[in-house]
């Protein structure tokens, strides 16, 4: 007995750990990452008071600070959560307009520019621009994917900041990429 409730408590901390990662995971992929069925972990999401994918969407704007660095209509991707000041996600659907013809593959600047536009809407500033960015595609991106993208402030000096950003499908890492963004005075703005 005690073997089971171990296990099963190393099987909650890793669904709560997956879900603080992407809360849109449906319950079929949790069931097919842990290795148990979708009853199983409807009863955990259950005893843990998660809430099912439909009510996690909802809830997962409110309570947040605005983004302040973007205009609504210039971050490219769904935005699900952000602090601003600490972290973001987005999510990108990738639609066979945002393919090669021939093979289906994603163009790369669509995970870039939602990686970029994340990685500017978490400062904390009227005005951030990106200075640099060092980026790696770790894996091809088909039609029909959703991306889930993550960014984090790993440092700050003065207005420059270091944004780390890792986009993923399911458990895969596709993309990550490191920015340089630097927040702007208003002063210097004008």
């Amino acid at each position: 007995m005690a073997r089971s409730s171990s296990s099963k408590s190393r099987r909650q901390k890793k669904l709560i750990h997956y879900l603080a990662g992407n809360p849109l995971l449906k319950d079929e992929d949790l069931a097919r990452l842990l290795g148990v069925s979708i009853q199983t972990i409807r009863l955990d999401r259950a005893e843990l008071s998660i809430p099912e994918l439909r009510e996690r969407m909802k809830t997962a704007l409110q309570g947040n600070s605005p983004v302040r660095s973007l205009g609504s209509d210039e971050l490219f991707g769904e935005l699900l959560n952000i602090v601003v000041g600490q972290f973001g996600v987005s999510r990108l659907k990738i639609s066979p307009e945002m393919t090669f013809r021939k093979n289906l593959v994603a163009r790369g600047h669509h995970l870039f520019a939602q990686a970029n536009s994340l990685a500017v809407a978490v400062i904390d500033a009227e005005v951030a621009l990106t200075g640099s960015a060092r980026v790696v595609f770790k894996h091809p991106v088909k039609a029909g994917d959703q991306v889930i993208a993550r960014a984090q402030i790993h440092s700050q000096e003065e207005n420059r900041y270091i944004v780390k950003v890792v986009s993923m499908v399911k458990e895969s890492i596709v993309f990550e990429g490191t920015f340089t963004v630097f927040a702007l005075d208003e002063e210097e703005n004008s």
